[in-house]
């Protein structure tokens, strides 16, 4: 089977860009914008609607093949490539990827999404935009699966020696700023991981010790217990944090651990998991403090679980950060990665190296990409998966949980699809 043409459409995302820098910076809140001037090299607003590009591969037989270019809520931070427009992107698909893909035979996805995704751009000698080799790949898989007559899950563990897998994989949600009715939602769908939060500001979200998180924590708790949807409904308690610790307490680790220990107790007995605690602005930094806050809280016997994100961006970033345990579990920003045979990997290498992985992304992604990543997460079981894209929780919630139910119903009834 062949790529017989290459057609790309410019879309939207479901949710938007945000300068985080700006943000942390005291941008105020204004409805569903900030006002402030923007920081982050290419912005041109503190928050800018987000933008994708569809890759639709037509085949011979007439079948489409369909992944969508996707980047982060917060490109441009922390190492990440730059704020993804696609005005200024889709061209570089057309000239350098296109020609490329027109012509080839779909015998497998891991060495064609390889190559596209090492491939070069030819004046700047640097891989492309994470976004255009995260969407191509994504293309890809649908285009080899559609070939062989299997699902996309089913394609990824005939080539990485897996098995799909026959259970429900833990859903993580996204509350954003509406973190109290959101949470309801996700209390009423029996949401196995919440609420995320989006504690992105010590002065109003974080509290200057803390204080507005922990009672934060302590309604959550109580809600849960008052409005459980079945009696043994314990969700983990998992927080994202955005570095705000470090405005509160500074460098102190063990005032953090001393912190993070408190908000463990109020929690009890559900588990609390803490994303991004701190924020150190490059990686050596950054996994040197979460190897120490690592290491103190596990010798205190709290249970509380640090997850890495801000400055474990690539595959490569991922392995360092596992190769020395920095954090309990290693968030996977699915764009951040390129290619998704780099998702693929990084799974399985954190896997194997007895780390927990936390199959994420960002709002800002689009529902395409968002079913790719459940069959990703379905041939590779990792610990939880994000529900994406958008910050509203329903419709996050619903693409991913309803994808994972249609692979598992199909792997039941047909096994390997022919």
């Amino acid at each position: 089977m062949r790529i017989e043409q290459v057609i790309l459409a410019p879309g939207k995302t479901g949710f938007f860009f945000d300068d985080q820098v700006a943000i942390r910076e005291n941008a105020i809140p204004d409805g569903a914008s900030y006002l402030g001037e923007a920081v982050t090299d290419g912005f041109t607003a503190v928050r800018q609607a987000g933008e994708a590009i569809s890759v639709l591969l037509v085949l011979e037989d007439g079948q489409l093949a369909h992944g969508d270019c996707a980047a982060v809520q917060y490109s441009g931070a922390a190492g990440r490539d730059p704020l993804f427009l696609a005005k200024n992107y889709l061209p570089q698909i057309e000239q350098y990827i296109a020609p490329r893909l027109v012509g080839r035979e779909l015998t497998e996805f891991r060495a064609l999404a390889g190559e596209l995704d090492t491939l070069l751009h030819p004046q700047t000698r640097r891989p492309l935009h994470t976004a255009i080799r995260y969407g191509v790949t994504g293309a890809i898989l649908d285009a080899v699966a559609k070939a062989q007559k299997r699902l996309m899950a089913q394609v990824i563990a005939a080539e990485y020696g897996t098995s799909v897998s026959k259970r429900e994989l833990p859903i993580f949600t996204q509350s954003g700023d509406a973190r109290h009715e959101n949470a309801d939602k996700m209390i009423i769908k029996g949401a196995a991981v919440l609420p995320h939060g989006l504690i992105n500001n010590v002065k109003t979200k974080l509290g200057p010790q803390g204080e507005i998180l922990a009672e934060y924590v302590k309604w959550l708790k109580e809600r849960i217990e008052s409005h459980k949807p079945y009696p043994d409904y314990q969700p983990v308690l998992h927080l994202d944090l955005y570095g705000t610790l470090d405005g509160a307490f500074g460098s102190d680790h063990r005032k953090i651990v001393s912190y993070l220990e408190k908000l463990a107790q109020i929690a009890h007995p559900l588990k609390l998991r803490i994303e991004g605690p701190v924020d150190r602005g490059s990686r050596e930094e950054q996994v040197r403090a979460l190897c120490e806050l690592t290491e103190l809280l596990d010798s205190g016997g709290s249970g509380v679980e640090l997850v890495a994100d801000e400055w474990c961006n690539t595959l490569e970033d991922i392995k360092y950060f596992a190769q020395r345990r920095a954090g309990h579990m290693l968030q996977i920003k699915t764009p951040d990665l390129g290619g998704i045979n780099n998702t693929i990997e990084a799974v399985l290498y954190c896997k194997q190296m007895g780390i927990g992985t936390y199959l994420g992304g960002t709002c800002n992604e689009t529902e395409r990409s968002s079913q790719i990543c459940v069959h990703i997460a379905m041939a590779t079981e990792p610990d939880q998966i994000l529900a994406k894209p958008g910050m509203g929780m329903d419709e996050g919630f619903m693409i991913v949980h309803n994808e994972m139910q249609r692979i598992l119903a199909l792997e039941k009834a047909l096994g390997r699809m022919s």
